[in-house]
């Protein structure tokens, strides 16, 4: 890759779950610009060693699932609120009493979003967007009106005893963030 940044074939070079390790030692090869790795108000493992090394070396972040999934939506009441082929039945987070407990640990997230007059999501994203102005939230969405939700986290702003209240969230999250087979797979 960096051979192909030196030829002009490529601008850029970023990573995708990548771990501190594996981070630094591809930024000795080539400088990396960007990693890509979930990052939300459910899934923090990046901020113990990850997003560190990224601050420390000066690499962008850029956090995909920053909605859980859409389960940070709460738009889902119980596992048959998904279709019965939604790619979500089978993710650890969203199955048995997982998906209960889950539900529970986001009630907070429900609570200050009706006492704020918004919905849950962009809520989750002003949090993540208070992290850092070197994250940078990739919330997926099928429709337009979701997509004008999110926007919506630019003009949140969140007491720091909000943020506390939020922080709180992932102290009770149960799953990992995929099957155990996709987990050994992960590079973290």
């Amino acid at each position: 890759m960096a051979d192909l940044v030196r030829e002009g074939k490529v601008g850029y070079i970023g990573l995708s779950e990548a771990s501190s390790s594996t981070i630094r030692r591809a930024n000795i090869v080539h400088p990396v610009t960007a990693l890509q790795t979930e990052y939300s108000l459910w899934t923090r493992h990046v901020e113990a060693d990850i997003l560190p090394t990224c601050r420390e070396l000066g690499i962008g972040f850029v956090a995909y699932s920053p909605l859980g999934r859409g389960f940070l939506t709460v738009q889902f009441n119980n596992l048959e609120d998904l279709s019965s082929d939604d790619w979500r039945r089978n993710n650890p987070r969203f199955q048995g009493p997982n998906f209960q407990q889950n539900r529970v640990a986001i009630q907070e997230l429900e609570k200050m979003a009706v006492e704020k007059g918004y919905k849950p999501a962009p809520i989750a994203l002003v949090w993540l967007l208070a992290r850092g102005n070197d994250i940078v939230p990739i919330p997926g969405t099928k429709h337009r009106q979701y997509l004008s939700e999110n926007i919506l986290a630019t003009d949140i702003e969140l007491s720091s005893e909000d943020m506390s209240r939020l922080e709180k969230i992932a102290e009770n999250v149960m799953g990992e963030r995929y099957p155990e087979g996709a987990m050994r797979s992960l590079t973290l």
